[in-house]
Formats: C-alpha cells, sequence, structure tokens
C-alpha cells in the first residue's frame, strides 16, 4: 500500500565506497525486527512500530498513527516521524550517506526506515519501508514493506525509488546507542532534539556515548555536564565542563556552569577563576557571568 506525503533516471545498481566495501561483508540481516502489515496511507506508522520493536520499544501501529498520521496529507511527513520517535523513548538519527550508511547501518543491526516514491515525480506516491538486510553479490535488499514482510528488491530499482526523497533514512535507537555512520554534529542535535523532549537524564547515556566516540567535541562535554549535574552528580558535571573548556576555551557557557557547579561544591578559589573566564568572554553569557562573579 501506499501513503503520499508532500515532497518531489535511470536504475543503474548504486556503487558503494571503496572504504565501505573493504569493511562490508557482502551479505548482512538484521534479526528481531518485527513485521505490521500496513493499512491505506499508514506506511508511516507502520515502519516506525517496526523500527521502534527493534529498539525493544513495544509500540502498536494503533498507537502511533494519531502521532504522525496527517489525514490531510494522507500520510506522515518526515518531521513527525522524527518526533514520534523521541516521543516513545528512542533517539531518531537521519542518515545521510546514500548506499554506504544504508548498508553500514543494516550490518550493524540497525534496520534503517527509508522513504520511496514508488510513482513518477510528477504523481508521487510516498511510501515508508524498512531495510533489514542486504546481499551484494546478488544486488538485493531485503524489506519489510507494505503487506509483505522480507520482500526482495532489486538494489537498483530501489535506489531510483529512494532517490526521488533525496534519499531520506533514519534509525531509532536507544539512549546510548549511535549509528556508525553519523556524524558528531548529527548526534548532537539528535540527542539535544530527544532530550527537549525526554529531559536531560534519559539522555545521559547519549551524551556519554558522544564523547567516547568525539572526546574532541566540547558541546558534546558541555551536554553531558548538564546532563550529569540534572542526575544529581556535580562532581561529574564539573569533570565534563571542565573537559569542554579544555577543547574548547571559547565556550562561555561551559565556563559558566563549570563556575557556578564548582561555586556550589564550596571550592570558591576555582569558581571565581571559571567565571572570570566566561567574564571575559563576549556574548550573552557574559553579563551573567559577571553578576555571577560579584556575587561570590
Amino acid at each position: 500500500m501506499l501513503c503520499s506525503l508532500l515532497l518531489g533516471g535511470c536504475a543503474t545498481r548504486p556503487q558503494l565506497s571503496d572504504n565501505a566495501l573493504a569493511q562490508l561483508p557482502t551479505q548482512s540481516y538484521v534479526t528481531g525486527v518485527p513485521f505490521y502489515s500496513q493499512r491505506d496511507y499508514q506506511c508511516g506508522p507502520a515502519a516506525l512500530a517496526m523500527a521502534l520493536g527493534a529498539s525493544g520499544m513495544d509500540v502498536s501501529v494503533d498507537q502511533l498513527i494519531p502521532q504522525v498520521f496527517l489525514p490531510g496529507r494522507e500520510g506522515s511527513v518526515q518531521p513527525e516521524m522524527l518526533a514520534t520517535v523521541r516521543r516513545h523513548q528512542r533517539i531518531s538519527y537521519p542518515l545521510t550517506g546514500g548506499f554506504d550508511a544504508l548498508l553500514t547501518e543494516v550490518d550493524a543491526g540497525h534496520p534503517v526506515v527509508v522513504l520511496q516514491n514508488l510513482s513518477l515525480p510528477v504523481f508521487p506516491m510516498w511510501h515508508y519501508a524498512v531495510v533489514i538486510g542486504y546481499d551484494q553479490n546478488r544486488g538485493q535488499l531485503l524489506l519489510h514493506s507494505g503487506e509483505q514482510s522480507r520482500q526482495v528488491t532489486d538494489m537498483s530499482r530501489f535506489d531510483a525509488t529512494w532517490a526521488r526523497s533525496n534519499r531520506w533514512a533514519m534509525v531509532a535507537l536507544p539512549a546510548g546507542q549511535l549509528p556508525q555512520t553519523v556524524s558528531a554534529q548529527t548526534a548532537i542535535d539528535s540527542i539535544a532534539a530527544f532530550e527537549a523532549t525526554a529531559g536531560a537524564r534519559a539522555a545521559l547515556p547519549a551524551w556519554q556515548a558522544v564523547v567516547s566516540r568525539w572526546p574532541e567535541q566540547a558541546m558534546g562535554w558541555f551536554a553531558l555536564g548538564n546532563a550529569r549535574h540534572a542526575d544529581g552528580a556535580p562532581e561529574a558535571a564539573a569533570e565534563a565542563f571542565q573537559q569542554a573548556t579544555e577543547q574548547d576555551p571559547t565556550l562561555a557557557a561551559a565556563w559558566l556552569n563549570l563556575g557556578l557547579t564548582q561555586h556550589g561544591l564550596g571550592q570558591t578559589v576555582a569558581a571565581r577563576a571559571s567565571l572570570r573566564h566566561a567574564a571575559a568572554l563576549p556574548g550573552k553569557w557574559q553579563q551573567q557571568a559577571k553578576q555571577a562573579l560579584a556575587g561570590i
């Protein structure tokens, strides 16, 4: 079945990069992905139910329909797909990188929700499916799609329909797990959006995963400090804020939060030094840092 949506070659087999060819096995399959047959125009809720189920979150299609299905458009738009994942305690990560990213995530055990146009660009018929496997030798993908589980699809034909959505794709993962192909900035943006919905404590494992993979990312350390503070661990928060200032000495917010946290821990001398750093940096945190410094 198809679902319409507001969005918009020749079928040649997609080429993988040399790096992907060297690292990926010739075939891979994600186990444990439930299948839900979709009704008219409800491919979005069905695809999300499958992706969430694979992540350990048991959610029915009927539960998801009012959250993600837009009757006026007879379908589901991508922002609602991403937001609905966050409402169910999972982090939605949009993917870039085409077939390299698609096959890499499948090989990592992550089912990938994809958006296809199964008709002509002039008369689009938008459809969400879940990629759960591939076989490079045969040039085939395995999808949960429409009313058919484990649908075998030619890679070339799939890519022709996928390209019409600019190869939109996403994965839904528990906090603490990261996609293999995500960039540091996309991870930070995705986790921040999740945190805005679920709260800092829920995002704590995700921020820990970020700084573990990208220890040079000051914003990752800063966000981890905020999450640790919200979790009632000011000493650990101070350590994270300190790491943020070491990675980016111009990050005024990190200096400010470090100083405030140190002050709360009774570390007055260190707090003054940190707040002086924050007060010396121009920007919206400067005045707050000056006021905090004057209050010590």
